[in-house]
């Protein structure tokens, strides 16, 4: 496999720097001339994937060096940058930043497995000369990563851009190749350290105007063009494997998803997995949709229940036959938002709103993260979907505190060696065929996550 493709990474040197709008941005600003842009997101993230799938009309992939290896990067960027121009990967965090001292899983490794060129955002708040002296420590930093231009964030005149501009060239034999000026009116409010849902905004397409002439005013798009058109070609192992379809369609299984306003973080390649095996996917909405159709499993993923809890509260008819339908051994396997929902109650800001009530848990929603980052959990009790032993890599990203009402006729499935868990340690809540986890699992580097979902639905469905 040869990826010749044109491609460039948007970073910064923290998070809340504006690599998402500028990215958002860029891809506006592209599509506007008729070209076609493949979008990415490093690390787990959804909200940026959604608003970058919104904005380029082309779903975006996630690409982390921590729930994916090296293959599994490449083959996912490679067989997802099909037939496009360029491709705009929007970091995460801090260049450097990772787990460790090494900095594994971190933009600048992404870059580095992708041989991209590096765009750098710097905020150049009440400061001039200190910016080259803080990019050239980046340069020296990783002397084997490509840093190839510099966008000026926050800038207050043409005096401020035109000096930190020469001190860059002179010290760093780099171009800064935009500069944006103090803005007003950010159309982007955030929520939980991130943006809000697009699917949240009434005038998202403004919001995607209004970055689009940003980008276009203040930065040099055919220098930009130029830099990713010199990207390193990659020469890499074959393709791994795709899944083979594992049912006819007279046999395939109908597997249910909720997707609306309260659950939408999904990765698209957990559901595209499914659909490869044969599943028939069935769209289903929590908020008005009366009654669960005939499904031969369940896959609710995360999102923002909090938001929408009268709402789901509300449709008691959808709740009580989805919980009649746990009840009769309907697999159900849930993420975080769908732990919480299929909960007997959630608790925001002190008004209690009943859930489904096919596990006996209470969520209360804090004004803190409860638990935030990579999980690594290890399965130590039989269950439905996975084997004991095997070792599974996700992410947590919640607000809500969990309580159990009572310990008859379930198990934990899993021990959290990293991250929060449920209860303690315990992760993975089991009842009958229904198994709920805070944590989210990438389909693209957790293989076995869609077979074995597909295996249960399949079962359930010949029984």
């Amino acid at each position: 496999m040869k990826i010749t493709k044109p491609r460039i990474i948007i970073t910064a040197l923290r998070g809340g720097s504006g690599k998402t709008m500028l990215t958002l941005g860029l891809v506006a600003a592209w599509r506007e001339k008729g070209l076609n842009i493949a979008p990415f997101k490093k690390g787990p993230d959804f909200i940026d994937a959604g608003w970058l799938t919104f904005a380029a009309h082309r779903q975006c992939y996630n690409l982390d060096p921590f729930l994916m290896s090296q293959e599994q990067i490449l083959d996912s960027f490679d067989s997802h940058s099909t037939h496009a121009d360029i491709c705009l990967v929007e970091g995460n965090r801090g260049l450097y930043d990772g787990l460790d001292v090494e900095g594994s899983c971190s933009t600048a490794e992404l870059a580095k497995r992708l041989r991209a060129p590096v765009l750098m955002i710097v905020d150049v708040t009440m400061t001039t000369r200190t910016v080259a002296a803080i990019v050239k420590g980046c340069q020296v930093f990783d002397p084997t990563l490509n840093i190839a231009g510099i966008i000026l964030n926050r800038v207050a005149g043409p005096r401020q851009k035109n000096l930190i501009k020469d001190a860059i060239g002179k010290f760093c034999n780099l171009p800064v190749v935009g500069a944006i000026p103090k803005l007003e009116g950010n159309p982007f409010p955030e929520r939980h350290m991130g943006l809000v849902p697009f699917q949240e905004r009434t005038q998202a397409e403004k919001a995607i105007a209004w970055t689009r002439h940003v980008v276009t005013d203040n930065l040099q798009l055919d220098k930009i063009w130029d830099i990713a058109h010199h990207a390193e070609d990659i020469s890499a192992s074959p393709a791994i494997k795709r899944i083979e379809t594992a049912a006819v369609n007279e046999d395939a299984p109908r597997i249910g998803f909720i997707r609306d306003k309260a659950f939408w973080f999904y990765y698209p390649e957990n559901l595209d997995q499914l659909e490869q095996m044969g599943a028939h996917l069935v769209e289903i909405n929590a908020l008005t949709d009366r009654e669960l159709p005939h499904l031969d499993a369940l896959y609710i993923g995360g999102g923002f229940p909090e938001t929408q809890a009268k709402a789901l509260s509300d449709n008691h008819t959808f709740r009580n036959a989805l919980r009649d339908g746990i009840e009769k051994g309907l697999p159900v396997y849930a993420e975080c938002g769908g732990l919480m929902y299929l909960g007997e109650s959630l608790v925001v800001e002190g008004k209690t709103y009943s859930m489904v009530g096919g596990l006996p848990l209470v969520f209360t929603l804090k004004k803190k993260p409860q638990g935030h980052g990579y999980t690594v959990l290890e399965v130590d009790q039989s269950n439905p979907y996975y084997p004991v032993g095997e070792i599974l890599k996700g992410h947590e990203f919640h607000y809500s505190e969990s309580k159990l009402t009572r310990e008859e006729g379930i198990t934990f499935a899993f021990r959290a060696n990293r991250g929060n868990g449920i209860l303690g340690l315990k992760d993975g809540i089991c009842r009958k065929n229904t198994l709920a986890t805070y944590t989210h699992i990438h389909a693209a580097g957790n293989p076995s996550w869609a077979s074995n979902l597909f295996r249960v639905a399949l079962k359930h469905k010949r029984k």
